[in-house]
Protein backbone atom coordinates (compact mmCIF):
# COMPACT_ATOMS: atom_id res chain seq x y z
CA UNK A 1 0.00 0.00 0.00
CA UNK A 2 1.39 3.38 -0.98
CA UNK A 3 2.03 5.92 1.77
CA UNK A 4 -0.17 9.00 2.10
CA UNK A 5 1.64 12.33 2.42
CA UNK A 6 0.13 15.52 3.85
CA UNK A 7 0.46 19.22 3.12
CA UNK A 8 -1.53 22.36 3.77
CA UNK A 9 -1.77 23.36 0.09
CA UNK A 10 -1.15 21.18 -2.95
CA UNK A 11 -0.44 22.92 -6.27
CA UNK A 12 -0.96 20.72 -9.32
CA UNK A 13 0.97 21.71 -12.45
CA UNK A 14 4.36 23.41 -12.90
CA UNK A 15 3.55 25.56 -15.91
CA UNK A 16 3.10 29.35 -15.65
CA UNK A 17 -0.01 29.09 -13.45
CA UNK A 18 1.51 26.60 -11.02
CA UNK A 19 4.77 28.53 -10.77
CA UNK A 20 2.95 31.83 -10.21
CA UNK A 21 0.80 30.21 -7.52
CA UNK A 22 3.88 28.77 -5.82
CA UNK A 23 5.69 32.10 -5.90
CA UNK A 24 2.73 33.93 -4.37
CA UNK A 25 2.31 31.30 -1.66
CA UNK A 26 6.03 31.52 -0.87
CA UNK A 27 5.89 35.32 -0.65
CA UNK A 28 3.01 34.94 1.81
CA UNK A 29 4.95 32.43 3.92
CA UNK A 30 2.44 29.65 3.27
CA UNK A 31 3.55 25.99 3.09
CA UNK A 32 2.76 24.06 -0.08
CA UNK A 33 3.85 21.21 -2.34
CA UNK A 34 4.05 21.53 -6.11
CA UNK A 35 3.37 18.46 -8.28
CA UNK A 36 4.19 18.05 -11.98
CA UNK A 37 3.48 15.00 -14.13
CA UNK A 38 6.35 15.71 -16.57
CA UNK A 39 10.05 15.64 -15.70
CA UNK A 40 10.57 19.38 -16.09
CA UNK A 41 8.80 22.66 -15.53
CA UNK A 42 6.96 24.33 -18.43
CA UNK A 43 6.69 21.03 -20.29
CA UNK A 44 3.89 22.30 -22.55
CA UNK A 45 5.93 25.32 -23.62
CA UNK A 46 8.93 23.13 -24.37
CA UNK A 47 6.80 20.92 -26.60
CA UNK A 48 5.34 23.68 -28.77
CA UNK A 49 6.48 24.36 -32.32
CA UNK A 50 9.81 26.12 -32.72
CA UNK A 51 8.49 29.34 -34.28
CA UNK A 52 6.08 30.06 -31.42
CA UNK A 53 6.18 33.51 -29.84
CA UNK A 54 4.05 34.96 -27.10
CA UNK A 55 1.02 36.59 -28.65
CA UNK A 56 0.90 39.10 -25.79
CA UNK A 57 3.69 41.58 -25.15
CA UNK A 58 6.43 41.13 -22.60
CA UNK A 59 5.36 44.08 -20.43
CA UNK A 60 1.95 42.53 -19.78
CA UNK A 61 3.10 38.90 -19.60
CA UNK A 62 5.48 38.74 -16.62
CA UNK A 63 4.44 36.60 -13.67
CA UNK A 64 4.19 38.09 -10.16
CA UNK A 65 7.29 39.68 -8.59
CA UNK A 66 9.74 38.97 -11.43
CA UNK A 67 9.84 40.65 -14.83
CA UNK A 68 11.26 39.27 -18.05
CA UNK A 69 15.02 39.94 -18.28
CA UNK A 70 16.12 43.25 -19.77
CA UNK A 71 16.69 42.93 -23.48
CA UNK A 72 13.90 40.43 -24.06
CA UNK A 73 12.01 41.43 -27.24
CA UNK A 74 8.45 42.71 -27.11
CA UNK A 75 7.11 39.28 -28.10
CA UNK A 76 9.37 36.64 -26.54
CA UNK A 77 10.06 33.40 -28.40
CA UNK A 78 9.22 29.95 -27.09
CA UNK A 79 12.78 29.42 -25.86
CA UNK A 80 12.86 32.83 -24.18
CA UNK A 81 9.64 32.04 -22.33
CA UNK A 82 11.02 28.68 -21.19
CA UNK A 83 14.22 30.36 -20.02
CA UNK A 84 12.20 32.96 -18.12
CA UNK A 85 10.11 30.27 -16.41
CA UNK A 86 13.29 28.41 -15.42
CA UNK A 87 14.68 31.62 -13.92
CA UNK A 88 11.36 32.22 -12.19
CA UNK A 89 11.38 28.79 -10.54
CA UNK A 90 14.99 29.22 -9.44
CA UNK A 91 14.38 32.75 -8.12
CA UNK A 92 11.58 31.60 -5.83
CA UNK A 93 13.11 28.25 -4.95
CA UNK A 94 10.27 26.28 -6.53
CA UNK A 95 11.15 22.59 -6.63
CA UNK A 96 8.28 20.51 -7.97
CA UNK A 97 7.93 16.81 -7.39
CA UNK A 98 8.36 15.61 -10.97
CA UNK A 99 6.90 12.50 -12.58
CA UNK A 100 3.84 12.73 -10.36
CA UNK A 101 0.64 12.35 -12.37
CA UNK A 102 -2.60 13.13 -10.52
CA UNK A 103 -5.40 10.69 -11.30
CA UNK A 104 -8.21 11.91 -9.03
CA UNK A 105 -9.24 14.47 -6.42
CA UNK A 106 -11.97 13.65 -3.93
CA UNK A 107 -13.38 15.91 -1.28
CA UNK A 108 -12.83 14.78 2.31
CA UNK A 109 -14.09 16.01 5.66
CA UNK A 110 -11.10 18.30 6.22
CA UNK A 111 -9.90 18.96 2.72
CA UNK A 112 -9.01 16.76 -0.25
CA UNK A 113 -7.72 13.27 -0.94
CA UNK A 114 -5.51 13.17 -4.02
CA UNK A 115 -4.41 10.01 -5.83
CA UNK A 116 -1.21 10.20 -7.86
CA UNK A 117 1.12 7.86 -9.73
CA UNK A 118 3.60 8.04 -6.84
CA UNK A 119 1.22 7.80 -3.90
CA UNK A 120 -1.64 9.50 -2.12
CA UNK A 121 -1.86 12.98 -0.65
CA UNK A 122 -4.09 14.73 1.83
CA UNK A 123 -4.32 18.51 1.59
CA UNK A 124 -6.52 21.13 3.19
CA UNK A 125 -6.48 23.08 -0.08
CA UNK A 126 -5.74 22.33 -3.73
CA UNK A 127 -4.79 24.75 -6.50
CA UNK A 128 -5.44 23.25 -9.92
CA UNK A 129 -3.03 24.85 -12.39
CA UNK A 130 -3.04 22.29 -15.20
CA UNK A 131 -4.50 24.73 -17.73
CA UNK A 132 -6.81 24.30 -20.68
CA UNK A 133 -4.26 22.72 -23.03
CA UNK A 134 -3.93 19.32 -21.40
CA UNK A 135 -5.37 17.05 -24.08
CA UNK A 136 -5.09 17.76 -27.84
CA UNK A 137 -8.38 17.57 -29.72
CA UNK A 138 -8.35 15.90 -33.14
CA UNK A 139 -11.71 15.89 -34.96
CA UNK A 140 -13.10 12.53 -36.12
CA UNK A 141 -13.40 13.52 -39.78
CA UNK A 142 -15.06 10.92 -42.02
CA UNK A 143 -12.41 8.99 -43.91
CA UNK A 144 -9.63 10.01 -41.55
CA UNK A 145 -8.36 6.44 -41.39
CA UNK A 146 -7.88 6.39 -45.19
CA UNK A 147 -5.63 9.42 -45.46
CA UNK A 148 -2.13 8.23 -46.45
CA UNK A 149 -0.05 11.25 -45.52
CA UNK A 150 1.01 12.57 -42.11
CA UNK A 151 -1.93 13.86 -40.06
CA UNK A 152 -0.71 15.53 -36.88
CA UNK A 153 -2.06 17.80 -34.20
CA UNK A 154 -0.37 21.17 -33.83
CA UNK A 155 1.09 19.90 -30.54
CA UNK A 156 3.29 17.51 -32.56
CA UNK A 157 4.34 20.06 -35.19
CA UNK A 158 7.92 21.31 -34.81
CA UNK A 159 8.78 23.17 -38.01
CA UNK A 160 8.00 23.16 -41.71
CA UNK A 161 11.27 21.64 -42.95
CA UNK A 162 9.84 18.12 -43.56
CA UNK A 163 7.09 19.62 -45.76
CA UNK A 164 9.22 21.59 -48.22
CA UNK A 165 7.64 21.56 -51.68
CA UNK A 166 4.45 19.83 -50.47
CA UNK A 167 0.89 21.10 -50.25
CA UNK A 168 -0.07 21.07 -46.58
CA UNK A 169 -3.52 21.66 -45.14
CA UNK A 170 -3.64 23.59 -41.87
CA UNK A 171 -7.02 23.21 -40.16
CA UNK A 172 -8.10 26.07 -37.88
CA UNK A 173 -7.88 29.82 -37.65
CA UNK A 174 -6.53 30.50 -34.19
CA UNK A 175 -3.10 31.81 -33.33
CA UNK A 176 -1.41 28.43 -33.66
CA UNK A 177 -2.95 27.85 -37.09
CA UNK A 178 -1.96 31.31 -38.30
CA UNK A 179 1.63 31.02 -37.12
CA UNK A 180 2.08 27.44 -38.37
CA UNK A 181 0.76 28.49 -41.80
CA UNK A 182 3.40 31.24 -41.93
CA UNK A 183 6.11 28.83 -40.79
CA UNK A 184 5.18 26.28 -43.46
CA UNK A 185 5.36 28.94 -46.16
CA UNK A 186 8.75 30.11 -44.93
CA UNK A 187 9.98 26.50 -45.23
CA UNK A 188 8.83 26.25 -48.84
CA UNK A 189 5.49 24.45 -48.43
CA UNK A 190 2.32 25.32 -50.34
CA UNK A 191 -0.24 26.11 -47.67
CA UNK A 192 -3.98 25.56 -47.68
CA UNK A 193 -5.86 26.94 -44.66
CA UNK A 194 -9.21 25.35 -43.75
CA UNK A 195 -11.42 27.88 -41.98
CA UNK A 196 -14.75 26.87 -40.50
CA UNK A 197 -17.39 29.57 -40.09
CA UNK A 198 -17.08 33.28 -39.40
CA UNK A 199 -13.95 34.63 -37.75
CA UNK A 200 -12.42 37.60 -36.00
CA UNK A 201 -8.96 38.97 -36.70
CA UNK A 202 -7.16 41.63 -34.71
CA UNK A 203 -3.74 43.18 -35.37
CA UNK A 204 -1.02 42.28 -32.89
CA UNK A 205 -0.14 45.99 -32.71
CA UNK A 206 -2.18 49.15 -33.36
CA UNK A 207 -0.41 52.46 -33.97
CA UNK A 208 2.76 50.98 -32.52
CA UNK A 209 1.03 49.80 -29.35
CA UNK A 210 0.46 46.13 -28.45
CA UNK A 211 -3.19 45.18 -28.95
CA UNK A 212 -3.26 44.12 -25.29
CA UNK A 213 -2.75 47.75 -24.25
CA UNK A 214 -5.85 48.68 -26.24
CA UNK A 215 -7.78 45.75 -24.76
CA UNK A 216 -6.88 46.87 -21.24
CA UNK A 217 -8.16 50.36 -21.96
CA UNK A 218 -11.42 48.88 -23.26
CA UNK A 219 -11.82 46.17 -20.61
CA UNK A 220 -14.00 48.30 -18.32
CA UNK A 221 -16.58 48.71 -21.10
CA UNK A 222 -19.26 46.21 -22.12
CA UNK A 223 -17.71 43.95 -24.79
CA UNK A 224 -20.09 45.08 -27.57
CA UNK A 225 -19.34 48.74 -26.89
CA UNK A 226 -15.60 48.04 -26.76
CA UNK A 227 -15.82 46.27 -30.12
CA UNK A 228 -17.78 49.14 -31.67
CA UNK A 229 -15.28 51.75 -30.47
CA UNK A 230 -12.19 49.81 -31.52
CA UNK A 231 -13.52 48.60 -34.88
CA UNK A 232 -12.36 51.60 -36.98
CA UNK A 233 -8.76 51.11 -35.76
CA UNK A 234 -8.94 47.34 -36.26
CA UNK A 235 -10.37 47.72 -39.78
CA UNK A 236 -7.72 50.27 -40.71
CA UNK A 237 -5.01 47.87 -39.53
CA UNK A 238 -6.18 44.59 -41.08
CA UNK A 239 -8.33 45.71 -44.02
CA UNK A 240 -11.42 43.92 -45.31
CA UNK A 241 -10.91 40.21 -44.57
CA UNK A 242 -13.95 39.22 -46.64
CA UNK A 243 -12.02 40.04 -49.81
CA UNK A 244 -9.65 37.24 -48.76
CA UNK A 245 -12.32 34.55 -48.70
CA UNK A 246 -12.90 34.89 -44.95
CA UNK A 247 -16.28 35.57 -43.40
CA UNK A 248 -16.26 38.19 -40.65
CA UNK A 249 -18.06 37.30 -37.44
CA UNK A 250 -21.16 39.31 -36.56
CA UNK A 251 -19.74 39.79 -33.05
CA UNK A 252 -16.40 41.47 -32.44
CA UNK A 253 -13.26 40.09 -30.78
CA UNK A 254 -14.08 41.27 -27.24
CA UNK A 255 -17.58 39.83 -27.47
CA UNK A 256 -16.24 36.56 -28.83
CA UNK A 257 -13.84 36.18 -25.91
CA UNK A 258 -16.45 37.11 -23.31
CA UNK A 259 -19.19 34.89 -24.73
CA UNK A 260 -17.23 31.88 -25.97
CA UNK A 261 -13.80 31.97 -24.34
CA UNK A 262 -12.07 31.96 -27.74
CA UNK A 263 -9.26 34.37 -28.58
CA UNK A 264 -9.31 35.71 -32.17
CA UNK A 265 -6.35 35.48 -34.51
CA UNK A 266 -3.80 38.14 -33.60
CA UNK A 267 -2.33 38.70 -37.02
CA UNK A 268 1.40 39.03 -37.50
CA UNK A 269 1.82 38.01 -41.11
CA UNK A 270 -0.89 35.50 -41.97
CA UNK A 271 -3.18 37.98 -43.74
CA UNK A 272 -0.30 39.41 -45.77
CA UNK A 273 0.55 35.95 -47.09
CA UNK A 274 -3.10 35.28 -47.91
CA UNK A 275 -3.24 38.55 -49.87
CA UNK A 276 -0.07 37.62 -51.73
CA UNK A 277 -1.49 34.20 -52.65
CA UNK A 278 1.05 32.22 -50.61
CA UNK A 279 -1.65 30.88 -48.28
CA UNK A 280 -4.89 29.72 -49.86
CA UNK A 281 -8.13 29.85 -47.86
CA UNK A 282 -10.57 26.93 -48.04
CA UNK A 283 -13.75 26.07 -46.16
CA UNK A 284 -14.69 23.50 -43.56
CA UNK A 285 -13.29 19.97 -43.86
CA UNK A 286 -16.07 17.54 -44.75
CA UNK A 287 -14.22 14.31 -45.54
CA UNK A 288 -10.77 12.85 -46.07
CA UNK A 289 -9.64 10.18 -48.50
CA UNK A 290 -6.31 8.59 -49.36
CA UNK A 291 -4.82 11.58 -51.13
CA UNK A 292 -6.75 14.66 -50.14
CA UNK A 293 -9.67 16.44 -48.56
CA UNK A 294 -13.20 17.30 -49.58
CA UNK A 295 -14.56 20.57 -48.24
CA UNK A 296 -18.06 21.60 -47.27
CA UNK A 297 -18.71 23.23 -50.64
CA UNK A 298 -18.03 19.92 -52.41
CA UNK A 299 -14.59 20.87 -53.77
CA UNK A 300 -11.66 18.44 -53.42
CA UNK A 301 -7.94 19.21 -53.10
CA UNK A 302 -4.94 16.98 -53.06
CA UNK A 303 -2.79 17.44 -49.96
CA UNK A 304 0.34 15.65 -48.81
CA UNK A 305 -0.05 16.34 -45.09
CA UNK A 306 -2.49 17.81 -42.58
CA UNK A 307 -1.75 19.84 -39.46
CA UNK A 308 -4.80 20.09 -37.19
CA UNK A 309 -4.63 23.26 -35.11
CA UNK A 310 -7.96 22.30 -33.61
CA UNK A 311 -7.41 23.11 -29.97
CA UNK A 312 -7.23 21.26 -26.70
CA UNK A 313 -9.42 20.04 -23.88
CA UNK A 314 -8.67 20.39 -20.18
CA UNK A 315 -8.15 17.33 -18.00
CA UNK A 316 -10.48 18.51 -15.24
CA UNK A 317 -13.34 16.17 -16.14
CA UNK A 318 -11.06 13.18 -15.54
CA UNK A 319 -9.88 14.50 -12.17
CA UNK A 320 -12.98 15.91 -10.50
CA UNK A 321 -16.53 14.85 -9.81
CA UNK A 322 -19.04 16.76 -11.99
CA UNK A 323 -20.22 18.87 -9.05
CA UNK A 324 -16.67 20.15 -8.48
CA UNK A 325 -16.00 21.30 -12.05
CA UNK A 326 -15.57 25.06 -12.61
CA UNK A 327 -17.81 27.08 -14.93
CA UNK A 328 -16.75 27.48 -18.57
CA UNK A 329 -13.43 29.24 -19.07
CA UNK A 330 -15.11 32.44 -20.26
CA UNK A 331 -17.08 32.64 -17.02
CA UNK A 332 -14.39 31.64 -14.52
CA UNK A 333 -13.57 35.10 -13.27
CA UNK A 334 -13.17 34.43 -9.56
CA UNK A 335 -10.35 32.04 -8.64
CA UNK A 336 -11.84 31.64 -5.15
CA UNK A 337 -15.21 30.52 -6.50
CA UNK A 338 -14.82 27.16 -4.79
CA UNK A 339 -12.79 28.48 -1.89
CA UNK A 340 -15.28 27.35 0.72
CA UNK A 341 -14.30 23.82 -0.33
CA UNK A 342 -10.58 24.60 -0.50
CA UNK A 343 -10.42 24.21 -4.27
CA UNK A 344 -8.93 26.91 -6.50
CA UNK A 345 -8.45 27.20 -10.26
CA UNK A 346 -5.60 29.17 -11.78
CA UNK A 347 -5.04 29.61 -15.50
CA UNK A 348 -8.44 28.52 -16.80
CA UNK A 349 -10.15 31.86 -17.41
CA UNK A 350 -9.97 33.31 -20.93
CA UNK A 351 -10.15 37.07 -21.28
CA UNK A 352 -9.13 39.88 -23.60
CA UNK A 353 -6.49 41.10 -21.18
CA UNK A 354 -3.94 38.30 -21.63
CA UNK A 355 -3.63 34.80 -20.19
CA UNK A 356 -0.29 35.31 -18.42
CA UNK A 357 -1.37 38.66 -17.04
CA UNK A 358 -4.57 37.10 -15.71
CA UNK A 359 -2.64 34.18 -14.24
CA UNK A 360 -0.62 36.64 -12.18
CA UNK A 361 -3.77 38.35 -10.90
CA UNK A 362 -5.41 35.03 -10.06
CA UNK A 363 -2.31 33.66 -8.29
CA UNK A 364 -2.07 36.74 -6.07
CA UNK A 365 -5.78 36.58 -5.18
CA UNK A 366 -5.59 32.87 -4.38
CA UNK A 367 -2.58 33.35 -2.11
CA UNK A 368 -4.28 36.26 -0.36
CA UNK A 369 -7.43 34.19 0.15
CA UNK A 370 -5.48 31.23 1.54
CA UNK A 371 -3.45 33.51 3.82
CA UNK A 372 -6.65 35.08 5.19
CA UNK A 373 -8.20 31.65 5.76
CA UNK A 374 -5.07 30.38 7.49
CA UNK A 375 -4.97 33.46 9.71
CA UNK A 376 -8.62 32.99 10.64
CA UNK A 377 -8.02 29.32 11.47
CA UNK A 378 -5.05 30.24 13.63
CA UNK A 379 -7.04 32.94 15.45
CA UNK A 380 -9.84 30.47 16.07
CA UNK A 381 -7.35 27.88 17.44
CA UNK A 382 -5.86 30.43 19.85
CA UNK A 383 -9.31 31.18 21.24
Amino acid sequence: MQAVSETQTLVIGAGPAGLASGACLRRAGLPFVLLEQANTIASSWRGHYERLHLHTDREHSSLPYLRFPRGTPRYPSRDQVVSYLEQYAAHFGLRPLFGCRVSSLRRAASGWNIETSTGGWRARRVILATGTNAQPHLPAWPGREHFKGPLIHSRDYRNGAPFHGQRVLVVGFGNSAGEIAVDLHEHGARVLLAVRGAVNVAPRDILGLPILSVSLLMSALPPRLADALSWPLVRASIGDIETLGLRRSASGPMTQIAAHGRVPLLDHGTLRLIRQGHIEVAGEVAELDAGGVRFGDGSWREVAAIVAATGYRSSLASLLAPAELPPPASKARRPDGSAERGLYFCGFAVSATGMLRDIGIEARRIAQHIAAAAHELQRFAVK
